[in-house]
């Protein structure tokens, strides 16, 4: 597979007073990203909420390189990086054309619905991550 990416255009409801895109909203732009992702691979909510699982954010280290502003169109790509038991990690980019906005390592823990304890995704789904990892 290809790197993955959803493209989204900035519109008001995204921007500060200024109409630059609020710092905030790229962590909303890259989580739809990765659930569209998620659906190419085949694992939709109802996928994922079937096997009575869920994905958690657990820790997310973002780097703000330039602004986004209203109107832009902007590209945002989520490629794995790292595949555990229990775990993934997600690159992610924002990029308006070729010119790099914010950089991220978003990592996803596999967690229990009810209990929201950790368990082992699927191996099929831990399968498919890695082969996106792998290029697919």
């Amino acid at each position: 597979m290809s790197q993955f990416a959803l493209p989204v255009r900035v519109y008001i409801e995204d921007t500060d007073a200024g109409g630059i895109v609020y710092y905030v909203n790229y962590l909303k732009f890259m989580e739809r990203a990765r659930t569209e992702f998620m659906r190419s691979l085949g694992f939709g909510k109802d996928g994922i909420f079937n096997e009575g699982i869920m994905f958690v954010v657990r820790d997310v280290k973002i780097r703000y390189l330039r602004s986004a502003v209203l109107d832009d169109e902007l590209q945002i790509t989520a490629e794995p990086s790292l595949v555990k038991g229990a775990r993934f990690v997600v690159r992610q980019r924002v990029y308006r054309h070729d010119e790099l906005l914010a950089d991220a390592l978003v990592e996803c823990a596999c967690v229990h619905r009810i209990s929201q304890t950790p368990v082992r995704m699927p191996s099929v789904m831990r399968d498919a991550l890695l082969q996106a990892m792998n290029g697919g």
